[in-house]
């Protein structure tokens, strides 16, 4: 199920070290050490977590539990947004709160795109002319993460590049990967289940109070470990993950670190060097604020020398310019670097949209963004506990993102809660333009650069009226 918005949207609700489980090629890790590994391996927090909490969610229905600087009065109003409707025309149509499921165009995308379109309709534009677009979305993309064009490579979507760095590890039988799957989009988890025919084996880490403990994604690692994979921010219940920590583990073990950013580019600051990440792969729609249908790889340079791709194609390799539609012979090295995994031609249309959209982000500075976004999810999560509803416990620390969830995690699925409460929620946010989602049974918004403190009273207005009935 889709976004709810709007009074015709459809409802579709439902009324000494860590144990292990083996089945098959998969290992579920049920428990975490509760002392440090090695010195800065636990979570910046620096907690020991014990071990009865693990595998639980932790909803809070008061701000007893909550950080004082989540209130609301130490919160500055925010009710300029820092892009508005003058380039953002859904500002103008409700209030929209689903950035972490859907791409929303800016009049200067809508206008990128149109121009690639232009090009093609009447035969203006050269190879020369979209190269540059292509090549400006790899360079600002660099920039936005730290790091150089030549360790970007532009692929369809985020499935596209967690496979591409599967399939180029030379696995043996054996070896394993490890994750926190329940908290993974199926699309990092379906790669690594994919390779049990090699005989590789899912090191499975359960979630703690519905967060991704990093204590515990190492403790799962061992000598055959060859991949750690994340997101940076989950999709549900949307807490951040503290890649620093798992990344410093990974970098110390030779362990490759690829990361699901798709819910945090563009929106929450990424620095690969500063956080040993060795791979990540993002969309260019959502955060980025681009188009479907492409995305980027960065891969580090030590890693991608040792990567062979399971496709090959012309962008792929070492061809001089003068000869780029012929073979000149048989001997073709590779490129050095990530280019290595693009395959064919990329999709034109996305480009000139992404370049235009990493502008805009650029202008504005992820800074400014990053502040903007994570006080307005922190101003509504606070007056959604403040109402008794269930908020995640852990979002009012270190792992807050952009995301707000409310209600219990896995208490209905895709689109479906089991709460009645919420149902009654959603349904009236829906009704009245507040375009959001439900996952794993939970009601989710996400906040970006256009959104304000306007958005914030609008939903906690409408979410008082629903509460207020129940009371009465």
């Amino acid at each position: 199920m889709g976004p709810r918005v709007g009074a015709d949207a459809s409802p579709r609700h439902a009324s000494g070290g860590p144990e292990r489980r083996i089945y098959g090629s998969i290992i579920w890790y049920t428990d975490i050490l509760t002392t440090p590994l090695e010195s800065g391996e636990f979570p910046r927090r620096g907690l020991a977590l014990p071990r009865a909490s693990a595998n639980k969610e932790a909803p809070i229905s008061s701000l007893a539990a909550a950080s004082p600087q989540h209130h609301p009065a130490d919160t500055p109003a925010r009710r300029v947004r820092l892009a508005g409707s003058d380039e953002f025309p859904v500002v103008e149509r409700g209030t929209y709160l689903n950035i972490c499921e859907s791409t929303a165009l800016s009049r200067r995308v809508r206008g990128a795109a149109d121009e690639f379109l232009d090009h093609v309709m009447y035969a203006r534009g050269t190879r020369d002319v979209r190269q540059q677009h292509v090549d400006g979305a790899r360079h600002k993309f660099a920039r936005l993460i730290g790091t150089d064009a030549a360790d970007i490579a532009i692929v369809k979507n985020v499935s596209e590049g967690l496979n591409a760095v599967a399939t180029a590890i030379p696995w043996r039988a054996g070896d394993n990967v490890v994750l926190c799957a329940s908290l993974e989009h199926p699309n990092n988890v379906l790669p690594w289940l994919h390779l049990a025919r090699l005989g590789v084996e899912m090191r499975i880490v359960e979630p703690v109070e519905g967060a991704i403990e990093p204590a515990a994604m190492v403790a799962a690692m061992d000598g055959r470990t060859r991949v750690v994979t994340c997101a940076s921010v989950t999709f549900a219940p949307g807490l951040r993950a503290d890649l620093g920590a798992i990344g410093r583990a990974c970098r110390s073990r030779d362990v490759l670190f690829l990361v699901d950013a798709v819910q945090s580019a563009g929106i929450l600051s990424l620095d690969v060097a500063g956080d040993h990440i060795d791979a990540l792969v993002t969309s260019t729609a959502k955060g980025l604020l681009g188009l479907y249908g492409c995305g980027f790889l960065y891969c580090r340079p030590e890693w991608a020398e040792r990567l062979t791709p399971a496709y090959l194609s012309r962008p792929a390799v070492e061809l001089p310019p003068e000869r780029y539609s012929e073979m000149t012979g048989l001997d073709v090295p590779m490129r050095a670097g990530a280019r290595r995994f693009e395959v064919g031609s990329v999709d034109y249309a996305s480009c000139y949209a992404v370049d235009a959209s990493l502008s805009l982000l650029s202008e504005i500075g992820m800074p400014a963004i990053e502040t903007h976004a994570l006080a307005l999810a922190g101003r509504l999560r606070t007056g959604m506990a403040e109402m008794g509803l269930a908020v995640p416990h852990r979002a009012f620390g270190p792992e807050a993102s952009h995301i707000v969830t409310v209600g219990q995690l896995g208490a209905g699925g895709h689109g479906n809660t089991t709460d009645p409460l919420l149902v009654r929620l959603s349904d009236h946010l829906a009704a009245h333009d507040v375009v959001h989602t439900i996952r794993r049974g939970m009601l989710r918004f996400a906040f970006h650069l256009f959104n304000s403190d306007d958005d914030v009273d609008r939903v906690l207005e409408l979410t008082r009226e629903v509460v207020s009935r129940k009371a009465a």
